[in-house]
């Protein structure tokens, strides 16, 4: 398990205006995934969509909650992410969560079998959306045209900020990684230089493997790629797993669907259980719950 575990390190480059991150999750992927039962192809990309958005969420400069979701029509119908900067001790809260078309479960093993963006979402959208704690709502999409989510999102940054980046994800299941590189506007050095060391740093960036990204810490990692390129580290960012999800918010949930439904339902099923769909918790009600819920009856 690497060193830097749930946490993100910034970087930038000696006289270039070159910076960037490297994000290494294993704790918090686990713990999100604990009570799912996702098939290990969708739990790879999941970790990557959740690497993504925790190198975006210190990237935009937002405060608040930034989600990344696709949605196509292969057998991965949805996959979402979400980053929020609101959790508490100053660690940034992070979740997820990922849904098959309605099929037989034999059909999505055959389906699912071969992993990857194309064949696990299909044709579709891919959306980035800021939800800040002040001021508008911002939202920007690019197709699934791109063989990985890491070339959609470079795409998606060619398109709406403008800005050279690359990333490299990696993930497999139970530890998720991500490496992020980002060409800033001209103020260190002249456009020749930068483009020069841009291409540089990419390069050595394109050697790094799967296996080391999973594997390094982040400082063995950049020296062994950037060792002669004047990489300075900053202070770790750190991530845990949250999910906002409690038994106040799935009672308030059974108080909407009202009395006679929900007494209905109990009567048919013997108790009533409000399933997370993010982190798979379960908040189950028996007639005394229900009872206490919805208070004494009234007879007129």
């Amino acid at each position: 398990m690497p060193t830097d575990n749930d946490l993100l390190h910034k970087f930038i480059f000696d006289n270039t205006d070159i910076r960037g991150e490297i994000v290494t999750l294993n704790h918090s992927l686990d713990e999100m995934l604990t009570n799912q039962s996702y098939h290990d192809s969708v739990k790879q990309l999941l970790g990557e969509f959740i690497a993504a958005v925790a190198l975006l969420s210190s990237t935009l400069k937002f405060d608040g909650i930034l989600t990344l979701q696709a949605r196509g029509d292969g057998p991965l119908k949805l996959i979402m992410a979400e980053a929020s900067n609101q959790g508490p001790n100053n660690k940034k809260q992070l979740r997820g969560i990922a849904k098959l078309h309605e099929t037989s479960e034999d059909d999505i093993d055959s389906l699912i079998s071969n992993s990857g963006l194309p064949n696990l979402i299909g044709k579709g959208v891919l959306s980035i959306t800021i939800d800040p704690t002040k001021g508008n709502r911002y939202q920007g999409i690019v197709p699934l045209e791109e063989p990985s989510l890491a070339d959609c999102l470079q795409q998606y940054f060619a398109q709406s900020e403008q800005l050279p980046t690359r990333l490299w994800l990696a993930s497999d299941g139970k530890t998720a990684t991500g490496l992020l590189l980002q060409q800033l506007p001209q103020q260190e050095a002249d456009h020749q230089t930068n483009q020069q060391a841009w291409n540089n740093r990419v390069q050595l960036a394109n050697t790094i493997t799967l296996e080391e990204l999973l594997t390094l810490g982040h400082g063995e990692l950049l020296t062994r790629l950037f060792h002669e390129e004047g990489v300075r580290i900053f202070d770790p960012i750190p991530f845990s797993f949250g999910c906002s999800c409690s038994k106040e918010r799935s009672s308030r949930a059974l108080k909407h669907l009202g009395r006679a439904d929900a007494e209905a339902l109990l009567a048919e099923q013997g108790s009533i259980i409000v399933n997370c769909e993010f982190c798979g918790f379960e908040y189950q009600y028996n007639k005394d719950d229900i009872n206490a819920l919805f208070g004494p009856k009234t007879t007129h």
